[in-house]
């Protein structure tokens, strides 16, 4: 059964202990949960559910040598408002929620966040209609803080940055959200939870017959398989998957849609000297006529400066690379209805996007409406990251949570989150609610 929840110079402390080297033996165990994916949510939920079940045991399963190394490791690091989404959504109601549970969060546990604020700024004329629209909408989600400011109030809190009017959100901040992820990962494992690093999922299926002289079989009765021939029976699986969030669900017969198309995201870094330009996060008004929001500046807890994103189809689904290439992946996205038609109504827009990913002026030079200092000797690459867009057969963005469980047996003990919107890093929090919420009315925890 599918559904859709309408509407995502400090180190890290404790990593190495977090990675548990498990042996096979060890691996032959039993669990009451098994939550597949360390990325944001998977820790975030895995955490929750052993705070609220501490009586259960839960295992955490990750393919990677480490934890949250994807999207998670691979973001903008803005904790977000929650000013874009549509009024009453369930979206835009988890993002207000989880930034305040975000702040919260680092205060106790002592990580280290900046609220720098944000400023979403008109360029153009036109503009300031969507932008007023955006302030409304704001509003009604109950932003903290949100303010209308002129030409002046900009340059009074950015003064390199020019524009006729700008929305004001001192509530934004940024963080490292990798290092948030590893502190939900040692909560989980401080609470009784075990987690286990390279194991790649390859088979969640029933157990077919309990061993001779053993009820374990009916107790826990699926089987979650490694690519390395290692088993974990356990009673119920959660899956978050992020970018193998379909293929994941395909295990245990759900339907191959919404499909996880990659999208890359290239940012370009201002150089160390030219970092004044810019004190906090500046963004463009959306426009309604492209799928992504568009560059912008966003300033980093490392004191580096992230310029971008633009937003092209990757080659391979953890392909941080310009020429990272894998054909399964590749093929998988061309063959797809669903992207075919998204990029037949935006070719324009995906030749300029490509365009601006090989030509850096080209992309310094949307940036210099809202900087006009910038030059493109200010800048150099910087990193990418690769976004897990799902996509409809009709080529329409999913942006709604949706839960999948799949068919037949394995279908009524595995709930799968097929797709965690953005900003789920900002929303991890209360995502996580959600999901425990969603497992515990399932299987009656």
């Amino acid at each position: 059964m599918i559904r859709i929840l309408s509407s995502a110079s400090f180190k890290a402390v404790g990593t190495a202990k977090l990675l548990k080297d498990i042996t096979n033996r060890q691996l032959h165990g039993t669990y009451d949960v098994a939550v597949v994916g360390a990325g944001i949510v998977g820790l975030a939920t895995a955490r929750e559910l052993i705070l609220r079940h501490p009586s259960l045991s839960f295992i955490l399963l990750e393919k990677e040598k480490e934890l949250a190394v994807h999207q998670s490791g691979h973001n903008s690091g803005v904790i977000h408002s929650g000013i874009y989404y549509t009024p009453g959504s369930l979206k835009a109601r988890l993002c207000v929620r989880g930034a305040n549970l975000a702040y919260e969060y680092c205060e106790k546990k002592g990580i280290p966040y900046k609220r720098c604020g944000k400023l979403i700024v008109a360029v153009e004329q036109e503009e300031i209609s969507r932008l007023n629209a955006l302030y409304e909408r704001g509003m009604k989600n109950n932003v903290r803080d949100l303010s209308i400011v002129d030409a002046k109030g900009i340059r009074e809190r950015e003064p390199y940055c020019r524009g006729l009017m700008a929305l004001d959100s001192p509530y934004t901040g940024i963080v490292d959200w990798r290092m948030v992820a590893l502190r939900y990962g040692t909560d989980f494992e401080e609470a009784g939870g075990t987690v286990v690093t390279e194991y790649e999922v390859s088979d969640i299926s029933m157990v077919t017959e309990s061993p001779a002289g053993s009820t374990e079989g009916m107790k826990y009765p699926i089987t979650v398989r490694s690519k390395k021939g290692n088993e974990v029976q356990c009673r119920y699986v959660l899956t978050c998957g992020g970018l193998y969030s379909d293929r994941l669900s395909q295990i245990s017969g759900c339907s191959p849609e919404p499909r996880i198309v990659p999208f890359r995201g290239d940012y370009l870094v201002l150089k160390p000297e030219k970092n004044y330009l810019v004190k906090g996060n500046v963004y463009p008004v959306p426009d309604p006529r492209f799928p992504f929001l568009g560059v912008h500046f966003t300033p980093r807890m490392d004191g580096s400066i992230w310029l971008g994103p633009n937003a092209i189809l990757a080659f391979k689904r953890e392909g941080y690379k310009m020429y990272d290439f894998n054909i399964r992946d590749f093929a998988d996205a061309l063959s797809f209805r669903g992207l075919q038609k998204l990029v037949m109504r935006n070719i324009m827009y995906g030749i300029g996007e490509m365009y601006r990913g090989f030509f850096i002026g080209a992309q310094v030079k949307i940036l210099q409406k809202y900087i006009p200092e910038l030059s493109p000797s200010d800048v150099l690459r910087g990193p990418a990251g690769v976004r897990a867009q799902a996509l409809d057969r009709n080529g329409n963005l999913v942006d709604d949570f949706v839960f999948d469980g799949g068919v037949g047996d394995v279908g009524s003990r595995v709930l799968h989150v097929r797709n965690a919107p953005s900003p789920a890093a900002t929303s991890s929090l209360a995502i996580a609610e959600m999901i425990a919420d969603e497992l515990e009315c399932r299987f009656s925890l």
